[in-house]
Formats: C-alpha cells, sequence, structure tokens
C-alpha cells in the first residue's frame, strides 16, 4: 500500500510539471512575416484560426513558418522550420 502512495505522488509531481510547462512565443527573425511588427494589410477574407505557410531563406537554410490568424486579424508565428540549402 505504501507503494501505491508513492507511486500516485511521483505521478501527480509529474503531472503538474508537466502542466506548468509552456512554450515560448516563436521570435520573428529577418524573413519573416512580422518582422518589425505586423503587416499593415489584414487578411480580411481568410477565416480566424487559418493557418498561413511561409518561406523564405536565411544564411545557408531554406525556412519555413507557420503562422495562424488571430481573432484580431493579427498574425501569430506558431512554428518554424529549418532546412539546410545544398551547397556545390
Amino acid at each position: 500500500m505504501f507503494g501505491e502512495a508513492r507511486l500516485s505522488a511521483l505521478l501527480c509531481f509529474f503531472v503538474l510539471t508537466l502542466a506548468s510547462c509552456t512554450t515560448p512565443d516563436l521570435e520573428p527573425i529577418p524573413g519573416s512575416i512580422t518582422y518589425g511588427g505586423q503587416p499593415r494589410t489584414k487578411l480580411t477574407k481568410a477565416p480566424v484560426g487559418s493557418i498561413v505557410p511561409h518561406r523564405f531563406t536565411s544564411g545557408n537554410s531554406f525556412v519555413q513558418e507557420t503562422y495562424v490568424i488571430e481573432p484580431d486579424r493579427s498574425l501569430r508565428l506558431i512554428r518554424r522550420d529549418y532546412y539546410d540549402l545544398p551547397i556545390d
């Protein structure tokens, strides 16, 4: 019985620890749509929650970013992936 109580306490500890974890917001980099602030034009036809992909190069990498349209029509950067460019 004592072992089950310790296991339950340990499990609760891990659940609470994971629940308190948050992922930091991605910061825009040169080439990002939101680098230097939100774009001047608002995406008025796309529904809120729509995904907006964006691709560009940065140094020796191909960068793919994913944005989501917020209720105020601003863009929130939710993902960034880097892919190495082949160099001959």
